[in-house]
């Protein structure tokens, strides 16, 4: 199959084998797959993060020296099952599903994995106990955005929000969007957003956000202030560059509590004092569960959540690498969705 392989740092074009099901698994055809910020991060850092998965005790390891078809945002068709195998879906029909697999014994990550290539191919492998039916009426690109809002979905329930909490979301990329939509589906708000882009911002006023800032020209804590007054502060960093979780802790009010969504593959410093004199509480997230998964493709599909306006181009499978150098500027994309069968 054709596919865009990460190759020594590097994405190149090739054919590599097809992947063959086991038992447990299913042969699907890529339909549609989103470019993930993670991906950028994986290709600029694949050693890193290789390294930092072996340390936390990860059960997703990958050898960067070896090749990884990327992508883990998708929708699929189902080609076949593997032996003594069965499923919800039919063959022919469209499916997403988290990617979690059990192969050859050990647990894979789709899209991270040595093993089993993830939608910047052709075909994949999915876990035939994780296959969802896409719904009828539901464009094919629309369901391969459950995986971002499912982020979304999680970090929003990581947050315990209660009654009277106020929400401020540091960044309008895919996360930050998938945030903002996710408490709009809560009824939190009012919602408070920030990007320096005003295209990231016009996504986020779509998604939910009631008030939206320019961090070059409001601080994003002062707008917040105005718009949510006394009520405690739950602020969601959705951007993951180096010096920012200690910037949100230094201009959070007291007792705030800081969700941290975005992916920082760097080393990073905080200043304890912050934290320890406003008395904040930080939270990680990664992932999400299946449930949340679930309730995110059905969110897309009722309507509750529209995906579309994210989704701001199209490439084949030849188009990958300079999608990656067109994602780097957020004026021009905020999705990349990659058709393989596109020529």
């Amino acid at each position: 199959m054709r596919a865009a392989v990460m190759r020594r740092r590097e994405l190149v074009i090739d054919t590599v084998p097809d992947p063959v099901p086991q038992e447990g698994e299913v042969l699907v055809k890529t339909l549609a797959c989103g470019i993930c910020g993670s991906d950028l991060h994986m290709l600029k850092y694949a050693e890193q993060m290789a390294a930092a998965s072996q340390e936390a005790g990860m059960p997703f390891l990958f050898d960067p020296r070896r090749d990884v078809v990327m992508g883990h945002e998708y929708c699929a068709e189902v080609v076949e099952y593997g032996p003594n195998t069965s499923g919800p879906v039919k063959r022919g029909d469209r499916v997403v599903a988290m990617g979690v697999i059990l192969h050859n014994g050990t647990m894979q990550g789709v899209g991270y994995s040595n093993e089993c290539p993830g939608g910047y191919g052709e075909l994949m492998l999915l876990a035939a106990g994780m296959l969802l039916p896409v719904p009828d009426g539901l464009p094919t690109e629309h369901a391969a955005m459950t995986e971002p809002m499912a982020v979304g979905v999680h970090a929003v329930a990581k947050a315990r929000l209660e009654a009277g909490d106020a929400p401020l979301v540091i960044g309008c990329g895919p996360v930050g969007l998938a945030v903002i939509a996710s408490l709009k589906l809560r009824g939190a708000g009012p919602i408070v957003a920030a990007d320096f882009s005003p295209k990231r911002r016009a996504l986020a006023a779509h998604f939910g956000a009631e008030v939206v800032v320019d961090p070059a020209q409001e601080r994003p804590f002062t707008a917040f202030q105005q718009a949510a007054g006394g009520r405690p502060a739950v602020v969601f960093e959705c951007v993951g560059v180096p010096g920012l979780i200690n910037q949100v802790m230094r201009d959070a009010p007291h007792s705030a509590r800081i969700v941290v969504a975005g992916v920082c593959m760097e080393d990073d410093r905080i200043r304890p004092v912050f934290g320890i004199n406003k008395e904040l509480s930080i939270q990680f997230v990664l992932g999400y569960t299946p449930d949340e998964y679930a309730s995110a493709l059905h969110a897309i599909a009722e309507g509750r959540i529209d995906v579309g306006p994210m989704i701001t181009g199209r490439v084949g499978i030849a188009g990958v690498p300079v999608a990656f150098e067109t994602l780097a500027q957020p004026e021009q994309h905020a999705k990349i969705v990659v058709e393989p069968w596109r020529a």
